[in-house]
């Protein structure tokens, strides 16, 4: 059995068709570049999210970058973030002339750990970006509470938790802004590239949608300098198709999440990832640690079971990113975790069959371990 680290080509004939449907109305209609379907998407997605307003631009890492810079940050700022993140979440502080203060996570859910960021703030920290990470949400009420205090804008990174929730409220109903992409893998992931920014501000979400178009709020009137950055019609059509089934989606995930506790339970060294009390985290990967994940990753592989790290460098260690302000300084958690960790498969039609063999694949692996 060869089992898949995530398998893109599995939507459902229902599915396809009604994708089909969407994307020759999009060609009918011949509205390529914000299109009326690109405001039909933008307004059920913000929605979705507890917002009023959604912008489509061009990628997740995009919505971060003109969401920051509509927020006037520029050179000499500094912006608090996550350690353990990808890169695109420091690149988009740094597309503004900011720079990333880093503050490591906690060990336990491996997000931000909320009660180092008081200690990162300077009279230049302009904004707090944390990252609901591997689909699980940060603790936004503690966050909202520091930035008030300090009287900071907080830019969600929810690149990885499409329809996550802090008790019964989605992330847009928290914060200045909640940014998401639509890259293929995501939980609601496009043909192709995108990203969405969600808020409730009347005059950011107007700044945004004038930076994503040249900078223009109507055509030839260019009042600002902008981008070229916006989500593309077909792109839009499939991406609300495919949002009436994202619930569903991250409920299979969720399952599938809890067959992985259940057969991976007291197994040898692995260490199962861990959910806090009071979220809904939809499983956008399913990240476990292993005191020896190099030979069990080439283990996996051997056997036919694809895997990954997200992500083995964290950003301090990154050339671009070397000379980070990094709290407390080297950030041990994250740097400890960025060698143990490896993300098993994860995708809303992953089988408990598919589970259970993963499993049978680790225990050899923990088995000849012991044997050893």
């Amino acid at each position: 059995m060869t089992i898949p680290f995530v398998d893109l080509k599995c939507n459902s004939p229902k599915i396809r068709q009604e994708i089909s449907v969407a994307v020759e109305q999009a060609i009918d209609d011949g509205q390529y570049i914000l299109g009326d379907q690109v405001a039909a998407f933008e307004h059920s997605f913000a929605g979705f999210c507890g917002a009023k307003h959604g912008i489509g631009v061009g990628s997740g890492t995009e919505a971060l970058h003109l969401t920051l810079r509509a927020l006037g940050i520029g050179p000499g700022d500094e912006v608090i973030t996550a350690a353990n993140t990808f890169v695109a979440t420091a690149l988009a502080i740094a597309y503004v002339g900011a720079t990333p203060v880093l503050v490591d996570c906690d060990p336990d859910d491996y997000l931000i750990d909320v009660d180092l960021i008081e200690q990162a703030i300077t009279p230049r920290t302009k904004a707090i970006v944390p990252v609901h990470l591997y689909g699980q949400p940060v603790d936004m009420p503690a966050i909202l509470d520091i930035a008030a205090k300090h009287d900071l804008p907080v830019v969600q990174d929810a690149c990885q938790a499409h329809g996550a929730l802090i008790g019964d409220k989605p992330l847009g109903a928290f914060g200045t802004a909640a940014c998401y992409s639509f890259y293929p893998s995501k939980n609601l992931g496009a043909y192709g590239d995108g990203g969405m920014t969600v808020t409730n501000d009347d005059a950011l979400a107007e700044r945004i949608r004038m930076l994503r178009n040249y900078g223009q709020r109507a055509k030839n009137n260019y009042e600002m300098q902008g981008y070229n950055s916006r989500l593309d019609t077909l792109q839009a059509a499939i991406l609300a198709v495919k949002l009436r089934y994202l619930a569903d989606g991250n409920e299979r995930r969720r399952a599938a999440a809890e067959r992985y506790r259940h057969v991976l339970l007291d197994q040898g060294d692995i260490s199962l990832p861990y959910e806090k009390p009071g979220v809904k985290h939809v499983y956008h990967l399913f990240v476990v640690q292993h005191p020896q994940r190099d030979e069990l990753m080439a283990h996996l592989q051997q056997n036919g079971v694809q895997c990954g790290i997200h992500y083995p460098t964290p950003i301090h260690q990154i050339v671009s990113f070397e000379s980070s302000r990094t709290v407390p300084e080297g950030v041990p958690v994250a740097t400890r975790l960025a060698s143990r960790i490896v993300s098993l498969p994860m995708f809303p039609e992953l089988t408990h069959e598919q589970i259970d063999r993963v499993a049978q694949v680790i225990a050899a692996f923990d088995a000849q371990l012991a044997v050893a």
